[in-house]
């Protein structure tokens, strides 16, 4: 008796019982309120310590219960295969949620929107579902990540090959070791046709070879052939069927090297191309493209690393958004802190696309005066006449008005020569003819466009103007003709017996008339004057012809 009632107590508390276990079972319900609640629905449900492919195929709307199932284990499958783990802490628990960074307007959360954007939850009505547009790519994105002979290898594999060696089946050992000999071999024929390759585009495009080109070309060869490489064992790796954990570092890696890779790639290519600019830049008129050449070289740098470094925090789980938040709002920050370094770039934008000048133009900007030696980002180099160097911010350069005297066709000089008011007007003519004979015949002087012109009377002086144009446009070549000029000049007013006048005052004193003034004996026969230009001009043409 005593037996038969502790069995009907044990009963009714079982009955007590049941209930609560079954609710501790189905502690995890299906909840499709949120998109954190679906995807955590999704997973759980296809967990090997929670299986219920039933339960995960609710996330799934609009199939049958079997096509729904899987649906659903394909896309667990997809995403164990690529190695991207779903942390379910970061996915939004709004039940409005709306993607604010761009990819739609719609009530949808892409899990991965960079390395899997196909795959999606989206709200219908008031629960969320995968879209319609993952379950209609879900087939072939399984295929692309288990090829059809995934299947057949599967079947081919012995029991002997299941056996595992540190952890891993000893079939997945082997295949490793295949796919990383493959991989490896791809590379040194890649490597061979991308070289090829970039050659016949390089000679298409130059229309030469170099030595120089064909070394950096190998070196691009080198990572080009490196992608494609990591591509190779990136496609075939999920055949391999190891876990969720060996696929997410895996993977991890992977992309990791390829961003690698591809910064490598694009600093090679910018090394290619500033070379093959920089032989151009070299058959342009100016020099001043040449000192571009550097500056694209350090700008298009910077900017290759500054992107790379952008995609590799994003591997490394940094939130786009939170970091090009962060990076514009620290670039205002920096612009607003360094203004003048910002006008000075803009500058020089300015001064590469108006090229007011050239390098070695001799210009005078402002105070400065001198030629130009440098462009850089912040200032340009002009260098003085006395040696000194003047270093202009650009931006202060592109507004002011720049006079450049390295465009000029010829050198202009401009001069007045002051005779004694005493001179006879045909020493006045002969000296004035002399000088325009002097001018013609000189080698480094527009023979076509000067002038040589008695043109006024000064305080002291009879005014000949000179107006002559050099042909060299160097400094130093003007001075020189300007020294050879000056001394035939000089020659002719001795050899004719004219004077040049200074500052004087004459005082004339009427108590002694007795006393004559000073009075200079102007010799003024023509036939002297000819021989004497001719005198002149003969020793002035002898001087430049030794």
């Amino acid at each position: 008796m005593y037996f038969n009632n502790v069995i009907m107590r044990n009963y009714l508390w079982c009955l007590l019982l049941l209930p609560m276990l079954s609710m501790a079972q189905d502690s995890t319900r299906v909840d499709l309120s949120n998109p954190h609640a679906t995807v955590q629905t999704h997973l759980y449900f296809l967990q090997s310590d929670s299986f219920d492919p039933k339960k995960a195929a609710k996330t799934i709307l609009g199939l049958s219960e079997e096509q729904a199932i899987k649906k659903a284990i394909k896309i667990k499958q997809v995403l164990d295969g690529k190695g991207l783990y779903v942390d379910v802490n970061k996915i939004p628990v709004n039940p409005n949620y709306k993607d604010s960074i761009g990819y739609s307007s719609f009530f949808k959360y892409v899990l991965f929107p960079q390395r899997m954007p196909q795959i999606y939850v989206e709200k219908i009505g008031d629960k969320w579902y995968f879209s319609s547009e993952t379950l209609s790519k879900i087939d072939s994105l399984y295929k692309e990540v288990y090829p059809w002979y995934v299947q057949k290898l599967e079947n081919l594999i012995p029991v002997s090959g299941h056996k595992k060696i540190l952890g891993i089946e000893l079939w997945q050992f082997i295949g490793l070791l295949s796919l990383l000999t493959l991989g490896y071999f791809i590379f040194l024929i890649v490597k061979r046709i991308a070289f090829f390759l970039l050659r016949r585009i390089q000679q298409q495009i130059t229309k030469n070879t170099n030595l120089e080109v064909n070394k950096v070309l190998k070196q691009l060869a080198h990572p080009i052939s490196l992608l494609v490489g990591v591509a190779f064992i990136d496609k075939l790796f999920p055949s391999l069927q190891f876990g969720l954990p060996v696929n997410t570092w895996v993977f991890l890696g992977l992309n990791i090297a390829k961003t690698i890779f591809w910064i490598y790639v694009f600093l090679k290519l910018v090394k290619v191309v500033m070379f093959i600019y920089g032989q151009f830049a070299e058959k342009t008129h100016g020099r001043l493209d040449d000192q571009l050449v550097p500056i694209l070289n350090s700008l298009f740098t910077g900017l290759v690393i500054v992107i790379g470094l952008f995609r590799l925090l994003i591997l490394f789980g940094v939130d786009a958004a939170t970091m090009l938040a962060g990076a514009t709002i620290g670039g205002l920050a920096v612009a607003l802190a360094s203004q003048d370094t910002v006008k000075n770039l803009i500058g020089t934008i300015m001064i590469f696309l108006d090229k007011p000048f050239h390098i070695e133009d001799w210009i005078e900007a402002g105070e400065v005066v001198g030629t130009v030696e440098k462009v850089g980002f912040r200032s340009t180099s002009v260098r003085a006449a006395d040696t000194s160097v003047y270093k202009i911010p650009n931006s202060k350069l592109s507004e002011i008005v720049i006079n450049n005297k390295g465009l000029r066709l010829f050198r202009r000089y401009n001069t007045n020569l002051g005779l004694r008011y005493d001179t006879p007007p045909e020493l006045i003519e002969a000296f004035v003819k002399g000088v325009r004979e002097i001018i013609i015949a000189h080698p480094e002087t527009r023979s076509d466009s000067f002038n040589v012109e008695f043109t006024g009377f000064g305080d002291s002086a009879l005014l000949v103007m000179i107006n002559v144009y050099f042909k060299s446009l160097a400094w130093g070549i003007e001075q020189s003709s300007k020294h050879r000029l000056h001394i035939a000049i000089v020659k002719l007013a001795k050899a004719l017996g004219v004077d040049f006048a200074f500052p004087s005052t004459t005082v004339t004193i009427e108590q002694f008339p007795e006393k004559k003034g000073v009075n200079l004996k102007y010799d003024i026969d023509s036939k002297r004057i000819d021989t004497v230009i001719k005198e002149v001009l003969t020793d002035f043409t002898d001087e430049f012809s030794n």
